[in-house]
């Protein structure tokens, strides 16, 4: 067969240039760090900055910055933000955005639908990281808009937005892979700075999550400490974790007291569920016509509660930017535009971006659990290579050979000491020592098993049935959080929030030791306790792994090693080749039959 034939199927006789790229249409990833002179642009005033312009069409292609850029961007971004007061008056016209969650394609789509500076500004509720995969980018693209816009860009605070939540889901593992540990460190300084409240035209309340008990007057939050990390309690964390209650403004309707205003937020397990009533004593406390909010992700983008009796406008609005959130909640975004004392809801829906393989892993790794299994599969089929078949027409051999006079008068002891065994203890420990090399291959086949259905079914999402399961931590690829066909059998809205209920809880970590007391290098992180059974997958960790990687290999061969069984049909073979009787003799293997050749 020539070149031509071989490369190409239909034998027209093209040979594909392998120094090209073969799908043209698909733009080359940038591959190149910004040089000084391409990072850096001037303003009128002749001060040099990060150039908004580059940053975009440079991350738009994958592209990346030197750390000293990326802390650069960071550091002063955190200089101009820890000078801005904990609310931050806007004056309209604003375009309010929601959740971005790390995706950076989508964010394009929104200034799109946004439109310019010129007679608009923008203010952002939080959560611009975790989950998707460009946090880092959508995180220096916003800081890069604020430093050359401040009084245009309003970036408060989310959930998201603190060491806790970024070092259990992705932005911590994704700074690394991309950048350093100083450079999330300087991200981790930025969120402390980030404003945690808005007020627009005097009129509407912006916040990322929402009320609390310990909120009557706005003045409350001017007062409030936040450069801290959030705890599970307190105004700090009410404000980025709160959330109003089922059945809004129908509260009574679904047995809730007549006059209660708080109740304890199971859904997130901390904070608290608001209800229609405490809504409209805060609003009338304070003279004010409505809450804006993000922190739920909503099938339409946006939801607008029940007005409020006085001034007949929607108590609450809350307003999700991320389409198609995760890739499977098949969601609308939406962005809320207010302008000359009226509100426009603009929706959008998703934008394609690059695929990135579960915990940023590389092709090569992530395919090592497929070659491991193939590499298992055929040691135990070397091992299994006669058939039943053969072994009775062996069995029968064997019975013929003891009817034939022995010198020896014990043809399992001759074949025992042609291998160096003197004792019928010896041979049972000889065939236990071989039994247990075919079981270890079994092991490591379950093994390698484990992560191919990891790497396949990789997904944040798990069935409402599993997170009741309890805390085990079986082999199986259930126990082990393996799910398969998650992703197949969402198909609608609901479907993705009922499965990605458990990711939307306070997670349940030690306090994080501060960066000075920890060696600088990811490697030293301390692994990081789930206190349920989570998917281990792109956001997810499970105990005992290691919080840099997603599917950790030594830590599954551990636990499979610790597990007692190997299977049947491996136990079978196991018992079938190391303990086949007095039969069993030192000789060259009989061909193979061709019924038994696959």
């Amino acid at each position: 067969m020539d070149l031509a034939s071989a490369t190409n199927g239909n034998g027209n006789g093209f040979v594909p240039n392998t120094r090209e790229r073969l799908v043209k249409s698909v733009p080359q990833p940038a591959i190149h760090r910004l040089s000084d002179a391409e990072f850096f642009a001037t303003d009128e005033h002749g001060t040099a900055k990060p150039s908004v312009r580059v940053l975009r069409d440079h991350f738009f292609r994958e592209g990346r910055l030197t750390e000293e850029h990326a802390l650069y961007i960071v550091e002063h971004a955190t200089k101009l933000l820890s000078q801005e007061p904990n609310m931050v008056e806007v004056q309209g016209p604003v375009t309010i955005c929601g959740d971005i969650h790390g995706q950076y394609y989508d964010l394009m789509k929104l200034f799109d639908v946004g439109g310019p500076l010129t007679d608009n500004s923008y203010l952002f509720l939080g959560d611009y990281v975790d989950r998707g995969c460009f946090g880092i980018e959508c995180l220096l693209y916003l800081y890069t808009l604020k430093l050359w816009f401040p009084h245009k860009f309003t970036l408060l605070r989310g959930n998201h937005e603190c060491r806790h939540l970024t070092e259990y889901f992705t932005f911590k593992r994704e700074c690394l892979h991309k950048y350093s540990l100083r450079v999330y460190e300087a991200c981790c300084q930025s969120f402390l700075a980030l404003p945690v409240a808005a007020l627009v035209d005097g009129r509407f309340f912006c916040v990322h999550g929402g009320l609390s008990p310990e909120l009557f007057q706005l003045s409350d939050i001017i007062n409030l400490n936040r450069f801290t990390e959030p705890g599970s309690r307190g105004l700090l964390c009410d404000l980025l974790w709160s959330d109003p209650i089922v059945n809004f403004g129908h509260e009574d309707e679904h047995g809730v007291p007549k006059g209660t205003t708080f109740l304890h937020n199971q859904t997130r397990g901390c904070s608290f569920y608001y209800t229609y009533e405490a809504a409209c004593q805060f609003l009338e406390r304070n003279g004010l016509l409505g809450i804006v909010r993000g922190h739920e992700a909503q099938d339409a983008g946006y939801v607008m509660h029940r007005k409020t009796p006085t001034k007949k406008f929607p108590s609450v609005i809350t307003i999700f930017s991320a389409p198609n959130y995760l890739d499977v909640y098949h969601n609308r975004a939406a962005i809320l535009k207010y302008a000359n004392k009226n509100i426009t809801i603009r929706q959008y829906n998703a934008s394609p971006h690059p695929y990135w393989l579960p915990n940023f892993q590389n092709a090569f790794t992530w395919s090592l659990p497929f070659v491991g299994t193939k590499i298992t599969e055929m040691l135990l089929a070397i091992l299994a290579i006669c058939s039943e078949e053969e072994l009775e027409d062996t069995d029968s051999e064997d019975e013929k050979e003891k009817e034939k006079p022995d010198a020896d008068g014990d043809s399992e002891m001759r074949n025992a000491r042609t291998l160096g065994l003197s004792t019928p203890e010896d041979i049972a420990r000889r065939r236990q020592e071989i039994k247990n090399k075919i079981i270890a291959v079994g092991r490591m086949q379950r093994v390698f098993q484990l992560l191919r259905e990891e790497a396949e079914s990789a997904s944040e999402l798990v069935d409402a049935e599993v997170g009741e399961a309890g805390p085990g931590l079986g082999l199986g690829p259930s126990a082990l959080g393996v799910q398969r066909q998650v992703r197949q059998n969402i198909h609608n809205f609901e479907d993705a929030r009922r499965s990605d209920m458990l990711n939307e809880r306070l997670p349940s970590l030690p306090p994080s030791p501060s960066p000075s007391s920890v060696p600088s290098t990811p490697g030293s992180i301390p692994p990081i306790p789930v206190p349920s059974p989570l998917i281990p997958s792109l956001s997810m960790r499970i105990p005992g792994r290691d919080p840099t990687e997603g599917l950790n290999m030594e830590y599954l061969i551990r636990q499979t090693l610790e597990d007692s069984g190997a299977g049947e049909d491996v136990e079978r073979l196991a018992d079938r080749i190391a303990f086949r009787g007095g039969g069993t003799r030192v000789t060259r293997p009989a061909g193979l039959k061709r019924h038994g050749t696959v």
